[in-house]
């Protein structure tokens, strides 16, 4: 029998407890049973689990995470307010060579670049090998490389691999 993931399964009641807005023994019970038949039917579709393996590399990436949305916010609402020429300003798109393989560790790093304003994840190659960014505001590649790669990349790979 599979192993049901007993956190998700646990925000799944949770949530049912709080839509129905009852905590009867009746509305428990038919939680329990919709959550763990719910995460038994999706762990169909998830073949590769994820093993978590430095966590205390969470915390700092998510303070690199937040320090950096917030600078790319203010650099963003400068570009859009207008108090950036537009002849400062070059978008475009950037090859970044990638290390990380594991599909946890590249869905992460997917929505790190993502939710950062100013950035988008626009395509990652066939092998896995290189990640197609666009950038808003491009100035200097090999940054963006570094950053991509040092920031993210690696904690992501010792977290994940």
């Amino acid at each position: 029998m599979k192993r049901v993931p007993v956190v998700l399964t646990l925000t799944l009641i949770i949530i049912w407890l709080l839509l129905n807005g009852t905590a009867s023994p009746g509305s428990i019970l038919l939680g329990v049973i919709l959550a763990v038949l719910l995460m038994l039917a999706a762990s169909q579709f998830r073949p590769v689990r994820p093993r978590l393996r430095r966590l205390y590399l969470v915390v700092p990436l998510f303070f690199h995470v937040v320090v950096d949305v917030v600078r790319s916010n203010i650099g963003v609402a400068r570009i859009v307010l207008g108090m950036v020429s537009r002849d400062q300003v070059r978008s475009g798109f950037l090859d970044v060579p990638l290390d990380l393989r594991d599909p946890h560790g590249l869905a992460i790093l997917a929505a790190i670049i993502t939710s950062t304003p100013g950035t988008a994840w626009a395509d990652l190659s066939a092998d896995g090998a290189t990640l197609t960014l666009h950038v808003l505001d491009l100035k200097d590649e090999a940054e963006w490389i570094r950053i991509i790669k040092y920031r993210y990349e690696s904690p992501l790979r010792r977290i994940f691999e």
